[in-house]
């Protein structure tokens, strides 16, 4: 929960207001208290919206259909005001997580966990299609966990099932990987209350797995899988279980249960008020959550009543004894943020003075499968740091606080928590990987603490703002462009095979499904895909029908087994054009199994080379401080500390002239206002591009920016790095295409210089 800002209100409809929960596009959500001590969620309607009469009504028909849905598994509807200058909607509130957050913490739910699930949520959507409506929004994010069972939230796209939405016809309403056939064809009109039950589906199906049944990536081709491949069922062994998913997600709307029917096939108990039914790690996330409410101003803790019976009274009930005793058990509408836990041995101490610490955060994979990657992304930000702290005219002195999260999804939550409660964290570097950086975005997402990843390209993570996050480096999406561009911008190459290997996961199959479908639209060349079942281990016969095929360029998308499997097959035939992988293939094992058929590979990459002419002053400050070479992503690193950098200097410095009265001396340099050049090591975070303007300390004097102001200065003001010039788009995705291109020669990688670009 963030802090209330001098613009909110401090009360409510007849509510004090605490802080925020969240903020989106249409309003805000706070937490509020009501006199007699009841916490809500209030949603407050944005001005510019109140005013639109069109916004106004669809916000009446939220309101009447919460009003009208009454079951003990849906959150009810504690106030509203429709008509008002101000629209606002409050409901009960508890601090329990979202579904879609214990399981990116924890990973899968036990089987009774999920037949609980689907029992109690059916029961949900029986209350809301008896009222008349269909939801249309079945998802984790909306389904929050408490010690006596679930609860659905959120009516504010369900409408009558006989009414015409409010919205183009041709609209896909309702969450991707969640939602219906007869939704992903658009518009929303005939998705009746079976489209919910096949929304439930996806959602059981995704607590029991830890996936979405029809997988994540580009939205179009998640709709595509939705309508016409069969769900992804596996690792469910409770054959009960599995044909109950199976009638959910059944393609036609006519085969599928309805809730009531659904409530009735599963044999589950009720679990009351016994937390049973969740398992431990869930129980005291619940716990950790709602103890964090007993820190809200203005409410008194009320004292646990002792437990009549048993001296050593269950762990798991004694996990919830502070919860119950401070906030209750009832419906929630949003999650808290903030939950109680111990800075780690790496926090900095804070000296006598008491002067807070500027700190730069690492949030990396330190000790787990990417932890090459991510101890040279902390040593590239170590480097920038200790640069900029080395300069005496500096404005302030930075500090590095790099947290471990082992490349886990779970652990990466965790760690993102940690440096958003720290409110001296201006900004967090990582994380490493494609699952740890989704887990982690809605803690930084809610503190609103800018978070700029160099590592993790996913094409998409599941839907929220991502206000804070920068993905400074090219999607798995963007690095399609230059492999279709050095493959295909050649006059002996018309067809391009690509082999999709399902090995690789999701990583590898975006950029294949990219590099096809950019094919044709960036050259007048065309493509032959293929796409094999992860653990096919004689490509042969799919290398004979590619080659048949007169596929003149091969891309392989997958991992190193499976691309040395590609080069050895290749290389027992008369084949002898280009070849190309993704750099996730670089690395010793591929040499190894690749032997002599590996030479001549290329691989794209979106990190630079130490020997690239751009980085030798950084490289040759690299092995002084840590006498080594860098490694990959280092200098990515490097580049976007000095980005962080300058953001800070640029924010404290102007802030610092304001509360003086004075001019920093910056007349006639760039400012603020041009491209920012600090990649180089001697200037990083220490000439005027860094600050270093040559005011008096009075004039320079420091102000602490907060991090809304940090994230606006990243997002408006480009940087000139040693990889590439990082600037953002208005949703703060990395501009441009450029990467890397490497070779093998003499069973080495060779580092080849910038990968092509079209001439036109």
């Amino acid at each position: 929960m963030d802090e209330l800002r001098p613009s909110d209100p401090s009360h409510i409809g007849g509510h004090r207001l605490l802080g925020r929960l969240g903020a989106g596009g249409m309003g805000v959500v706070y937490l509020g208290r009501t006199e007699a001590g009841a916490l809500a969620a209030i949603k407050v309607i944005l001005p510019e919206y109140a005013g639109d009469d069109d916004f106004r009504t669809r916000f009446r028909r939220e309101v009447a259909a919460a009003r009208s849905v009454h079951s003990p598994w849906a959150v009810p509807v504690t106030g509203a005001e429709t008509e008002g200058e101000r629209p606002w909607l409050a409901t009960e509130f508890v601090p329990g997580p979202a579904l879609s957050d214990a399981v990116a913490r924890r990973g899968p739910l036990p089987v009774r966990s999920v037949r609980v699930l689907g029992r109690l949520l059916s029961r949900a959507l029986t209350a809301v299609h008896e009222a008349g409506l269909v939801h249309r929004d079945v998802k984790p994010g909306n389904v929050l966990l408490t010690a006596d069972g679930p609860r659905l939230i959120d009516f504010g796209i369900a409408r009558a099932a006989d009414a015409t939405a409010l919205t183009t016809t041709d609209l896909v309403v309702g969450t991707p990987g969640f939602l219906s056939p007869e939704q992903a064809t658009g518009g929303g009109t005939t998705a009746g209350p079976a489209s919910d039950v096949f929304s439930l589906g996806c959602l059981l199906a995704y607590a029991a797995t830890g996936r979405p049944p029809f997988g994540s990536g580009a939205v179009d081709a998640l709709l595509y899988r939705t309508v016409h491949d069969e769900p992804d069922l596996g690792g469910i062994g409770d054959a009960e279980l599995r044909a109950l998913l199976t009638a959910c997600l059944a393609k036609d709307p006519g085969e599928r249960p309805t809730a009531a029917q659904l409530d009735a096939r599963i044999a589950e108990d009720v679990p009351g008020r016994s937390v049973e039914w969740l398992p431990e790690d869930v129980v005291r996330l619940i716990a950790d959550r709602s103890a964090a409410m007993l820190a809200l101003p203005g409410i008194d803790a009320t004292a646990a009543e002792e437990p009549v019976a048993p001296a050593r009274p269950d762990r798991r009930r004694f996990l919830l004894l502070t919860s119950i005793a401070a906030v209750g058990l009832a419906g929630a509408a949003y999650a808290a943020v903030q939950v109680a836990g111990e800075d780690t041995e790496d926090a900095p101490k804070r000296g006598d003075s008491g002067e807070r610490d500027w700190i730069i955060g690492v949030h990396a994979d330190l000790t787990g499968p990417q932890a090459a990657w991510g101890k040279a992304q902390e040593r590239g930000v170590r480097l920038a740091v200790e640069r900029f702290n080395s300069r005496g005219s500096k404005p302030f002195t930075l500090t590095v606080k790099a947290l471990d999260d082992r490349g886990d999804a779970a652990r990466s939550a965790r760690v993102a928590e940690l440096f958003a409660r720290d409110r001296d964290v201006l900004a967090v570097i990582g994380p490493t990987g494609d699952a740890a950086t989704g887990a982690a975005l809605p803690a930084y997402d809610e503190a609103m603490l800018a978070v700029l990843t160099v590592s993790s390209l996913a094409m998409a993570y599941a839907p929220r703002s991502k206000k804070s996050f920068f993905q400074a480096a090219p999607s798995w999406g963007a690095l399609s462009a230059p492999i279709v561009n050095r493959l295909l911008l050649r006059p002996d190459v018309e067809r391009l095979g690509v082999l999709m290997d399902r090995s690789g996961g999701q990583s590898a199959y975006q950029v294949g499904y990219a590099t096809n479908l950019m094919t044709p639209t960036l050259t007048t060349g065309t493509t032959y895909p293929r796409v094999v079942p992860a653990g096919t281990r004689d490509l042969a016969p799919v290398i004979e029908d590619m080659l048949t095929h007169k596929s003149d360029a091969i891309f392989y998308a997958g991992d190193a087994a499976g691309a040395a499997r590609t080069a050895v097959a290749l290389a027992r035939t008369s084949y002898k054009g280009p070849c190309i992988a993704q750099h996730t293939v670089m690395g010793p094992d591929f040499l190894a199994a690749a032997g002599a058929a590996a030479t001549g590979w290329e691989f794209i990459s979106p990190y630079t080379d130490a020997s690239a002419p751009a980085a030798k002053e950084f490289t040759a400050a690299h092995r002084e401080r840590f006498a080594a070479e860098p490694a990959p992503w280092a200098a990515e690193a490097y580049d976007v500390a000095g980005l962080v950098v300058e953001a800070l200097v640029t924010l404290a410095v102007a802030d610092g002239e304001k509360a003086t009265g004075k001019p920093d001396g910056r007349e006639g340099s760039e400012g603020s206002e041009g491209k920012k050049e600090s990649g180089k090591p001697e200037e990083a975070g220490g000439k005027k591009a860094s600050g270093d303007t040559g005011a008096s300390p009075e004039a320079r004097r420091a102000v602490r920016p907060g991090r809304a102001a940090v994230v606006a200065e990243i997002a408006a003001s480009p940087y000139e790095g040693i990889s590439r010039t990082y600037a953002f788009d208005k949703k703060q995705a990395l501009v441009g295409q450029d990467a890397h291109l490497y070779r093998v020669e003499n069973g080495r990688y060779r580092y080849l210089g910038a990968a092509p670009k079209p001439t036109t």
